[in-house]
C-alpha cells in the first residue's frame, strides 16, 4: 500500500507561470526520490499527473497549481513510506526552490 505524501508550496507567480515553472523543473524534484528511468507526465488543466521508476518502485503523484499554491501529492510504495518525511522536506524544499516562494519550517 502506497503512502501520499502532500506538500504545499506558497508561491506569487500567477498560475501559468508556476505552472511553466514546474513543467521546467518536474525532474529535479522527481530526483529528489531517486527517481530513474522515464518519467511519465500529462497535463489535465492545471494539474499534473506523474509517474517514475525509483529503486525498482513505481511513484505516481500530482501536482495542483493554484494562483498561489502549488499542492504536490505523491504516492510513495512500501520502501519509501519509511522516508515519507525525509521525502517530504526535501520535495518542499526543491518546490521553494522552483517557485521562489518562502521557506516554512
Amino acid at each position: 500500500m502506497s503512502k501520499p505524501v502532500v506538500v504545499s508550496i506558497p508561491h506569487e507567480l500567477g498560475r501559468a507561470e508556476a505552472r511553466r515553472r514546474i513543467d521546467e523543473g518536474l525532474g529535479r524534484l522527481t530526483s529528489q526520490i531517486g527517481a530513474v528511468g522515464e518519467i511519465k507526465q500529462a497535463w489535465e488543466g492545471d494539474l499534473l499527473r506523474f509517474s517514475l521508476q525509483a529503486i525498482g518502485q513505481t511513484v505516481t503523484g500530482t501536482i495542483d497549481v493554484q494562483e498561489h499554491e502549488a499542492r504536490l501529492e505523491v504516492y510513495l510504495p512500501g520502501i519509501f513510506a519509511m522516508i515519507a518525511n525525509k521525502v517530504k522536506g526535501r520535495l518542499r524544499d526543491e518546490g521553494q526552490i522552483l517557485l521562489g516562494g518562502p521557506k516554512k519550517g
